[in-house]
């Protein structure tokens, strides 16, 4: 039987399918990615560069041989590959487990495709089960979460943990996520949040999703 490991090998081999030739991409962070990007390395993909979401990700395109590129040298990325915690039918997201949600989201709106790779674990019917991750201002924090309250969840500190642009986390249980980017709109409009995990008004093109049975592509419902 496929474990969670393999499922995730699987999806990330089928997505190099889906990776042009001499263009720049951008690459996600995770335990996904990770083997995304150990089957880039090992590939004939002749492509420009990437534009990494963290640190974690830059020291493995290092590792592997990928040359990295800022996003400020590109003009736009042709695809942005990338895992979720959680992805519904309309492949709308949860992310930054990792901690790189703003980053994710910016490198994501870069790019002209947006390629999610998952098991058959992270794929629901609806958002929400999984805590949502809201990066904030530091000195903002007990406001914002003030504010998660009165929406309807319940915030928690992500203890230990700065992100790479030097701000925390609070993660948030209990939203009711039944419309994605109205949350998405309202939790970013808190003075003090940075962005939020919720990727509804950009979500994937497509999802590479690895069943046990094999990897399917889907496209939004």
């Amino acid at each position: 039987m496929a474990t969670q490991d393999d499922l995730k090998r699987m999806a990330a081999h089928k997505a190099l399918e889906l990776v042009p030739h001499g263009e720049y991409i951008g690459v996600g962070t995770g335990s996904t990615v990770k083997y995304f990007i150990e089957a880039l390395a090992a590939s004939a993909k002749d492509i420009k560069g990437a534009v990494s979401t963290s640190s974690s990700t830059s020291a493995l395109l290092r590792q592997h041989g990928i040359a990295e590129v800022g996003l400020n040298e590109v003009n736009g990325l042709a695809l942005y590959v990338d895992g979720a915690d959680e992805i519904n039918h309309s492949l709308q997201m949860i992310k930054g487990g990792g901690g790189a949600l703003l980053n994710e989201k910016i490198v994501a709106s870069a790019s002209r495709q947006f390629v999610c790779i998952a098991d058959e674990s992270k794929y629901v019917a609806r958002l929400g089960k999984f805590p949502l991750p809201v990066e904030v201002i530091e000195h903002a924090r007990s406001l914002v979460s003030r504010q998660l309250l009165k929406l309807g969840g319940e915030p928690e500190l992500r203890i230990g943990v700065k992100t790479d642009n030097g701000h925390q986390i609070v993660d948030v249980s209990g939203l009711n996520l039944d419309q994605p980017m109205s949350m998405e709109d309202a939790i970013n409009h808190i003075p003090g949040v940075v962005e939020n995990g919720i990727f509804a008004r950009r979500p994937a093109d497509v999802l590479v999703l690895a069943r046990a049975g094999g990897v399917e592509l889907v496209y939004a419902k």
